[in-house]
């Protein structure tokens, strides 16, 4: 009999401790979220930012609007009025360059309309129903910035010039340039009346440098684009064979500063020079955009100062491998059942951080830079818990901006302690 009652105890003191488990962690609510960063993180910020804008002062630049991006990382390094909306003339052609390469073949035959002959000087002199090799076009688009070749290849892909401005603003939008607007595809100065009032043909030198960075590196015809703006000269004829044509590249920057990867001028009475170029040397990469860089007669403003910030940023910017190794202790886990499969203690499961063998995070930095890692986890997990979920995250942040996130894994799973495994766990142990 007293053997009897001291198993009956024992059950008694099973079931109670499940309950209080049960009780606690139906009490807890939501997840709290722990998160430890860098010391002095705050202060950490504003320092960065007021030595950014310190900095910022010390450069002389012609330009109304410009941008030093980062190709890789598509950060800005330096910005001057860089979100500021604003006409960028012939620079949309490396948005129709682009555009006329991802949805048409080289070797497709264009029909010249008579709206793209009317085109005004610069212009190839193209007549109505003359037909021409795309690829052609488009060596006479971005080597000359012929505005009659941009309507002509404008119209064979979008079927209209207002057809293709619509994929040209789409694109804008899937890379994230909600202040870019385009009308034309050629940029001569437009503005049209739409449901939300009166739009400018414009963009900002943040987004114009986005859309180059897609066109050198994101897009599947990249090397396309490139081949096409790199090259010095270009001779064609029309598909008769009974007119011949030349092209000079006007790009100069290409042959100003070694690395020089691509580029695209551009120039009208609203918009005044623009300049979008990129440049790749000792690993890095660089993209510029300048808008109203100067009137008549300053057409030499753009190259001053694209020297100058593709300059400022060889010389202050190297890469540098930020990424630390992350040691992570287990997590608790309400209603999980521990590791020596008994109800009484707390149960903790394992977490580990997504990466590769020997990861590397290689940021672009100049001196007294740097990123700030956290991790985010929370304080616990609720049973039942599968292996591989993703539980919480290291960030790697520079000025508040993510660079970088990895995330937190389970590294095993975990069952709940529910009623049928206490009922299980009781009658395994207390039977007789």
């Amino acid at each position: 009999m007293k053997r009897f009652a001291r198993k009956r105890k024992g059950c008694i003191r099973a079931l109670c401790a499940w309950f209080l488990v049960w009780a606690f962690a139906a009490a807890q609510g939501e997840e709290a979220v722990r998160a430890w960063g860098t010391a002095g993180q705050t202060a950490g910020n504003s320092l960065a930012a007021q030595s950014q804008k310190e900095e910022n002062t010390d450069l002389r630049l012609y330009a109304r609007s410009a941008v030093l991006m980062d190709a890789d990382s598509g950060r800005i390094l330096y910005g001057k009025e860089e979100n500021e909306k604003l006409p960028m003339a012939s620079t949309t052609k490396i948005m129709t360059c682009i555009l006329a390469l991802e949805n048409a073949g080289l070797e497709e035959e264009v029909e010249v309309s008579s709206y793209a002959a009317s085109q005004p000087k610069v212009h190839l002199g193209m007549r109505q129903g003359q037909k021409f090799r795309l690829g052609d076009l488009l060596y006479s688009l971005m080597l000359e910035s012929h505005n009659d070749a941009a309507v002509a290849i404008a119209e064979h892909i979008g079927g209209s010039v207002e057809g293709f401005a619509g994929m040209m603003n789409q694109k804008a939008q899937e890379l994230g340039c909600r202040d870019t607007f385009f009308i034309t595809p050629n940029g001569l100065d437009a503005s049209v009346q739409e449901a939300d009032g009166q739009k400018v043909h414009s963009t900002t030198a943040a987004e114009l440098a986005r859309i180059m960075k897609y066109c050198i590196g994101e897009s599947p015809k990249s090397e396309e684009f490139l081949q096409i703006t790199r090259t010095q000269s270009h001779s064609f004829t029309d598909l008769e064979g009974k007119r011949s044509y030349a092209c000079n590249n006007h790009n100069a920057f290409l042959q100003m500063m070694d690395g020089a990867l691509s580029g695209k001028t551009g120039f009208t009475n609203n918009a005044g020079y623009c300049y979008v170029g990129a440049l790749k040397r000792d690993g890095k990469t660089f993209i510029v955009a300048l808008l109203a860089c100067g009137w008549p007669n300053n057409r030499t403003y753009k190259w001053s100062d694209t020297k100058q910030l593709m300059s400022y940023g060889l010389e202050h910017y190297e890469y540098r491998d930020v990424y630390e190794e992350k040691q992570l202790q287990p997590l608790l886990v309400e209603g999980g059942i521990p590791a020596d499969g008994k109800p009484y203690g707390e149960a903790f499961l394992d977490v580990e951080v997504a990466q590769e063998e020997g990861e590397e995070l290689k940021v672009l930095l100049k001196e007294g830079e740097e990123v700030e890692c956290s991790v985010l986890l929370p304080e616990k997990l609720e049973a039942p818990v599968e292996a591989g979920r993703q539980v919480g995250a290291v960030n790697y942040c520079l000025d508040g901006e993510l660079l970088r996130e990895y995330p937190i894994r389970t590294k095993g799973a975990m069952d709940e302690m529910d009623f049928a495994w206490i009922l299980r766990f009781i009658w395994q142990q207390y039977s007789f």
